[in-house]
């Protein structure tokens, strides 16, 4: 998470709902692609590392599964590993 957003006027179903700034990374923590902007259902505060689901997967976790987003925040990462 690098940043909030703050709208006063949302969709309905929106309500409520925390929009945070992610910038997505690789498993080395390279850049991938440009900062987006997700619904966050984890309560992620700044600096997290989060996991994002996106597409049909990220209205599914929201309470309203029919508002119109392109991300939503659904876990913090503690502690990530990868083999080579």
């Amino acid at each position: 998470m690098i940043g909030r957003v703050v709208a006063s006027v949302k969709t309905p179903g929106l309500e409520g709902a925390k929009l945070l700034v992610v910038q997505p990374v690789d498993a080395n923590g390279g850049l991938l692609g440009s900062p987006l902007v997700a619904c966050d259902q984890a309560q992620a505060g700044p600096g997290d590392r989060v996991f994002c689901v996106d597409k049909r997967e990220a209205t599914l976790a929201m309470p309203d599964p029919f508002v119109p987003i392109d991300a939503a925040i659904v876990g913090i990462v503690d502690h990530a590993e990868h083999d080579r």
